[in-house]
């Protein structure tokens, strides 16, 4: 995407930003449709399979998109529901010793399918996104305490559950993918939780930076007290997820971009660990997928003409390099002033 002065259409971001979706697939996507996490033991995730998926379907690529649904459906739909088991161990006997789902994994997923209905014209993929969007309806979408009549998006169908409270993981709220397989399937407590995340997410950033999880309970919102309360790797994509959706004056988005616009100076790393309150920097790193998260939410909050986003690399690790992409897709759909000079 760098050295493109100029919104891309779709078309055209498939042919000219070809050489970066090619460089991800052959640091990352093995010839059987496995999308591999280096950093976690080779592991591959339903977050993984479902990123890649969508990936290929803004680059045109069927046949990519279609070796990643074969090995997903083979690997991970091995659940007496139509949920994905989270993660896959390839060096394990058992390679999936834990079958819990992952909801963002399978938002995502479903998403994908629904794209790739319209971009392949395959509406199999179609009934199969309106299965997964209704197993989440039944399994991770629940009332939240002390307000039934809003929704909350669980990270799985078990774990995060408990007497006092729910675990919830705010980057697992992507508005813009729950609206467009509500629309797609019908399950419109997707849309719903999709408008209640936000309302969430606002509410939490009144207060600072959005953490990786929370704790809800009737009593409010709270950092969690057993998992990361930092605003950390997680976190770092709900400035991403919310400008993606259109969202680029929402408060979480613009209290981020206060941190990153204090921060990110030339030859500096970015920051990718926070203490939410303060905003102080807890670690950083050179990675080129958080700068370019960082350019898209400073030029998205100065509404400046083109981000800094360095060029794409595939040396980096899968994740920064995952959020890369992500980064050229939300500025070429939703913030083209934002694509890179």
């Amino acid at each position: 995407m760098a050295g493109q002065s100029s919104a891309l259409g779709q078309n055209d971001l498939s042919l000219v930003a070809r050489p970066v979706w090619e460089s991800w697939m052959r640091a990352f996507l093995k010839p059987d449709g496995r999308v591999v996490d280096t950093l976690q033991q080779h592991s591959s995730h339903s977050e993984g399979q479902g990123y890649g998926m969508l990936a290929a379907t803004m680059f045109n690529d069927e046949a990519a998109f279609r070796q990643m649904y074969r090995w997903t459906e083979q690997q991970l739909a091995v659940r007496p529901d139509a949920l994905l088991a989270w993660r896959f161990l390839p060096d394990q006997a058992n390679p999936i010793p834990d079958s819990n789902n992952a909801s963002d994994g399978d938002l995502f997923y479903a998403w994908a399918l629904v794209r790739a209905a319209a971009r392949f014209n395959d509406r199999s993929y179609l009934q199969r996104a309106a299965e997964i969007a209704q197993a989440l309806e039944a399994s991770c979408i629940r009332p939240m305490p002390g307000a039934s009549d809003k929704l909350i998006f669980l990270p799985a169908a078990f774990g995060f559950t408990h007497d006092t409270h729910l675990s919830v993981n705010p980057s697992y709220y992507m508005p813009l993918a729950m609206r467009d397989v509500a629309a797609a399937t019908g399950v419109t407590a997707l849309a719903l939780c999709a408008q209640h995340g936000e309302a969430l997410l606002e509410e939490i950033a009144r207060d600072g930076l959005v953490p990786d999880w929370v704790d809800i309970s009737e009593r409010g919102v709270i950092a969690s007290e057993t998992l990361s309360a930092n605003a950390g790797y997680e976190a770092i994509r709900v400035p991403l997820f919310l400008i993606w959706s259109r969202l680029q004056q929402h408060m979480a988005v613009r209290r981020m971009a206060t941190v990153y616009e204090r921060n990110m100076q030339p030859g500096l790393q970015a920051p990718t660990v926070l203490e939410p309150v303060s905003g102080v920097v807890l670690e950083t790193s050179a990675d080129p997928g958080y700068q370019a998260v960082a350019g898209l939410v400073v030029c998205s909050a100065r509404q400046d003409v083109g981000a800094l986003i360095p060029p794409f690399s595939a040396e980096q690790p899968y994740y920064p390099a995952t959020l890369q992409l992500f980064s050229m897709f939300a500025a070429n759909e939703t913030m083209p002033e934002c694509v890179p000079l």
